[in-house]
């Protein structure tokens, strides 16, 4: 049985008010609330536990690298990566796809080589790969959505061409929902010694994921989407894609030995995790994974099915709502329009009064926007602690907003 009113009271937030009324938290897309045990986890580190890792050979530092490290390998049970290995710590994906961009791509790819992206792709997912653009000659290309928000994977392996060295690919869109079949996506590209990058900021949320099945080079995740805290996340590298890889930043940590005319660097994946890292933040996210492991993935995505299946009948109820994207395959995520000229921001604001928390704007898609004709949507993001009756409120605020706007 899935008891979300047990898991819902895990969750401190969830019982406050905003507005005069209970928060109805649907801005899960943008970044997820925290459970209780999280918090805790956080408090006794900063408290009781605190030093610096890797570096030191006293109690709380040890203890500390104990913590911190029993991470990667609970980010690689979560992933089913090979080995905790193949584990590089970072403060989420953006800084991931970062590292990818300047550690494999840039010394790897030269002009006239092509990266493939679709439509759907976050701006995280994009702007490195401008930087390339703009810096080296690589040609972008697009694939585009088909009208009803889903992409047809065929269209991503059909625009391959022998310059084609990357793929860079959402699992799961953060505006429409729409759930990318990146397994046969990427089985395609490796039989053609195509790379692939897997952005997995939404898909590990509503998902279980196997990173060896799915057969990626690159998989990308963000812990605060996770129920984790801000500025923790990581990324599965596939061995012999590492292997391949220069150091994205220098610093501590990511070197063996340094002189004046020469450096020795460190074996990965520490070689590519300079510095000090955010060591609160990463047992957070540990404590986070663990949660959800706890609850079971398998449970968590029945229960935001049953959630998209709903929010989809009574949404489709409301004839001057116009949700974007109804891909057969999709999450819990909802990004709408209502008609007339209310604008996401005004719509928001209205839904806001009523203690429904959603995310208005362009929710940092905007060649998706373009694609879709729009300026901006709202969204309503569920999750694992949210309930049907959070969707009846949503409507309600909705049927408000119309009546104002009217």
């Amino acid at each position: 049985m899935y008891d979300v009113e047990k898991i819902r009271s895990d969750f401190p937030i969830l019982s406050r008010e905003v507005n005069g009324k209970p928060l109805t938290y649907l801005d899960n897309g943008a970044s997820a609330q925290k459970p209780q045990v999280v918090i805790d986890a956080i408090t006794r580190a900063y408290a009781e536990e605190y030093s610096n890792v890797h570096r030191g050979l006293h109690y709380l530092s040890n203890l500390a690298t104990e913590k911190y490290e029993t991470v990667r390998g609970t980010i690689a049970r979560f992933l089913n990566a090979g080995h905790e290995d193949h584990i590089v710590m970072n403060s989420g994906t953006t800084e991931g796809i970062n590292t990818i961009a300047y550690g494999w791509a840039m010394p790897n790819l030269e002009a006239g080589d092509e990266i493939i992206l679709s439509v759907m792709e976050h701006h995280a997912n994009i702007v490195p790969w401008h930087f390339l653009r703009e810096r080296q000659g690589v040609v972008i290309k697009w694939v585009e959505a088909a009208p009803d928000g889903s992409l047809d994977p065929q269209s991503v392996i059909d625009a391959i061409t022998p310059k084609t060295k990357l793929i860079a690919i959402t699992q799961c869109s953060n505006v429409l929902g729409t759930i990318v079949d990146v397994k046969s996506i990427c089985h395609a590209a490796r039989d053609r010694g195509v790379a692939t990058l897997v952005d997995g900021s939404q898909g590990a949320v509503h998902m279980p994921v196997d990173v060896q099945d799915i057969g990626c080079d690159f998989y990308a995740i963000t812990g605060h989407k996770l129920y984790g805290p801000s500025s923790s996340g990581a990324i599965y590298i596939r061995p012999e894609r590492m292997a391949e890889m220069r150091p994205f930043m220098g610093g501590g940590d990511m070197i063996k030995e340094v002189s004046r005319d020469r450096v020795i660097y460190n074996d990965a994946p520490m070689k590519f995790e300079a510095g000090t890292p955010g060591i609160v933040q990463m047992i957070g996210l540990g404590v986070a994974l663990d949660y959800m492991m706890g609850v079971g993935m398998d449970k968590i995505a029945a229960h935001e099915a049953d959630l998209k299946s709903y929010a989809s009948e009574r949404l489709s109820g409301l004839n001057w709502v116009s949700v974007q994207g109804q891909a057969p395959e999709k999450a819990a995520i909802f990004s709408f329009t209502l008609e007339g000229a209310a604008h996401a921001h005004d719509i928001s604001t209205i839904l806001d009064k009523k203690g429904v928390a959603v995310r208005a704007g362009q929710h940092c898609a905007g060649p998706l926007m373009e694609h879709l004709g729009v300026a901006a949507t709202c969204r309503a993001s569920f999750g694992m602690y949210n309930t049907r009756a959070e969707v009846d409120v949503l409507v309600d605020a909705l049927e408000l907003a119309h009546e104002l706007f009217a």
